[in-house]
């Protein structure tokens, strides 16, 4: 690891606080000068770092560029996030982890992104991903799981961003099916799930998780502000972008350990905001009003039309009606 990342790496770990010199040169196992010139260097790319005579240098609370020690330093996961990529700009996060993963691209690794300029979400929507405001990341998932599996996928990742989010922020979250993340009533997180199948097995070949979650946007465009909101607007406060992500990391590895038994599909229950309510269900064009009365344990949504037919669901737009 270049040594500005070893300083940094103590940095973060200390954020709000400060660090003698001497005490970095010696975590790192460099003298004070080079330390001195690592610091120099972090604060070109943009870190906010204060250097406090006679206490040592202090990564400000608000100082949030991502980075990878400062993800990898709150890590507790085996394989997910291992190895990253994080890139100022990219197209979507979404289509490079693709083009990694038919590349060989190993299991757990992540790809992140300052901003994207076509970030996408469900029904191939363009997703909001302006520059230093989300969290906008990828993770390639080599799961050994049959086909019926992969909307699973979707709705454990959706378990694990509500419980990091939550773990963070203190923020109450709730999920909307199959993959929205909301709070008061508003879309904080958007999670689309692309998959390979593997023709020799019939089984997935890889999954792709593409996460975008709004931290610290102050405003929304017209067309999206009354129904999107971001952690800064429901909090006052900015929260380490770096720490969500390995939060998330953390919570997912955990949860996708449970997809089989299906353990995790009782949160996702307890924290839908549909069941119980009257929905509309949109799909192929055609619009149905129904009752949400529940999600069954391959994640797929229970309704009954307003002509009493008991469906399952497995895709489709679906908004509150009531």
């Amino acid at each position: 690891m270049p040594l500005k990342d070893r300083v940094l790496a103590v940095l973060e770990e200390n954020k709000g606080k400060s660090v003698s010199g001497s005490e970095i040169a010696a975590s790192v196992g460099m003298t004070r000068s080079a330390v001195w010139k690592a610091i120099k260097t972090l604060r070109e790319e943009g870190y906010t770092i204060y250097a406090v005579t006679n206490r040592g240098y202090c990564l400000t609370d608000e100082s949030d560029a991502l980075t990878e020690p400062g993800i990898r330093s709150r890590l507790t996961t085996k394989t997910l996030g291992k190895h990253c990529d994080i890139f100022k700009t990219i197209d979507s996060t979404n289509s490079f982890a693709k083009s990694l993963a038919q590349l060989g691209g190993e299991h757990g690794s992540i790809i992140i992104a300052e901003q994207q300029t076509s970030g996408r979400g469900r029904m191939n929507r363009s997703y909001y991903s302006p520059g230093s405001a989300g969290a906008y990341f990828s993770i390639i998932l080599r799961p050994k799981l049959s086909v019926e599996y992969s909307l699973m996928i979707t709705s454990c990742a959706a378990v694990a961003v509500a419980e990091a989010v939550e773990k963070v922020t203190g923020l109450k979250t709730q999920i909307k099916w199959v993959n929205d993340i909301y709070v008061n009533g508003k879309k904080l997180c958007g999670i689309l799930t692309e998959a390979a199948i593997d023709v020799e097995n019939g089984g997935l070949d890889y999954a792709i998780i593409g996460i975008g979650l709004n931290v610290s946007n102050d405003s929304f465009p017209k067309e999206l502000e009354n129904i999107a909101t971001s952690i800064y607007m429901e909090t006052g406060k900015i929260f380490s972008r770096s720490q969500l992500i390995a939060e998330i990391l953390n919570c997912l590895e955990v949860r996708l350990e449970q997809i089989t038994d299906k353990g995790f599909i009782d949160e996702y229950r307890n924290r839908s905001n549909l069941i119980g309510h009257r929905i509309s269900v949109t799909k192929n064009d055609v619009t149905e009003y129904a009752q949400c009365t529940g999600i069954d344990e391959f994640g797929r949504l229970l309704i009954t039309t307003e002509s009493g037919e008991e469906k399952q669901l497995n895709s489709g737009e679906v908004r509150l009606a009531d």
